[in-house]
């Protein structure tokens, strides 16, 4: 609902009701405001399935998304599907995390990924994102994309069935099979959940980097098409960009680039 801050103290406040207070003078902060429930949250983790022995050596279905943290683009989700044959390529080919590599090399490594492994892109454009996000909150968003991604890729490479099913996680396990149980095709067996699912199967590192690539050509479509460098990411950059939209046409010129519930 809203982050401030105040004496050094971080105060966050969830749709769920909870309010989080961090920093040195968290506990003093939270009795100002009445009765509470203390929970230290470095000690919370949420509880997610052990992960299959040798799971980096087995046929995988891996899963990423890129722009959720950007102002401006689209949102893109990508299912990948890495049978254990491909693996050794995949290494020679140079694909890992796509945060350690640089744009024109991921851009490159996206069009021989696409010729070498199946694969399902989805890309979400602000203007959609727009239309959606008020039914849709960021999170179930996200799920609706990667299990609507995964139950494409399935169906595309069957009769071949993946050993696991992997999705680098950005929300705890049961939260997203409640969400997927509200999709019409809900993906809820074999599902995996880890953060940086990119180093535990190249399968996830493969989607990252379509999912990237992709994310950066629809970024340069946009730039083109309004006639202005828009920035990746979130800040003061992307502030006077936005500013400068408004000038020129308004929040509805706007909502076509940029991700208005930021």
């Amino acid at each position: 609902v809203f982050t401030a801050k105040k004496n050094g103290t971080t105060i966050t406040a969830y749709t769920s009701g909870k309010v989080m207070f961090q920093g040195a003078n968290a506990e003093k902060e939270a009795n100002c405001w009445g009765e509470k429930q203390l929970t230290k949250s470095p000690q919370v983790k949420s509880k997610t399935s052990a992960l299959p022995e040798n799971l980096s050596s087995l046929s995988v279905l891996g899963s990423d998304e890129v722009g959720n943290g950007s102002y401006f683009g689209p949102l893109t989700v990508c299912a990948a599907y890495v049978d254990q044959a491909k693996l050794k390529q995949l290494k020679q080919l140079g694909v890992r995390d796509s945060k350690e590599l640089k744009d024109p090399q991921i851009i490159q490594l996206a069009n021989i990924l696409k010729d070498t492994i199946p694969y399902q892109l989805l890309v979400l454009t602000p203007k959609k994102y727009n239309e959606i996000q008020p039914t849709y909150n960021a999170v179930r968003m996200k799920v609706a994309l990667h299990n609507q991604a995964i139950h494409l890729l399935l169906k595309k490479i069957a009769p071949a069935k993946p050993d696991a099913i992997l999705i680098d996680q950005f929300t705890p396990e049961t939260n997203f099979k409640k969400y997927a149980r509200l999709e019409q095709n809900q993906i809820q067996e074999k599902l995996y959940f880890v953060t940086k699912g990119e180093q535990y199967h190249l399968a996830v590192a493969a989607a990252s980097i379509i999912s990237r690539a992709s994310f950066l050509e629809e970024l340069d479509k946009e730039s083109a098409e309004i006639g202005m460098n828009l920035p990746s990411g979130a800040g003061t950059k992307s502030d006077q960009i936005a500013a400068k939209i408004l000038q020129q046409g308004g929040i509805s010129l706007l909502a076509n680039y940029a991700k208005l519930h930021f």
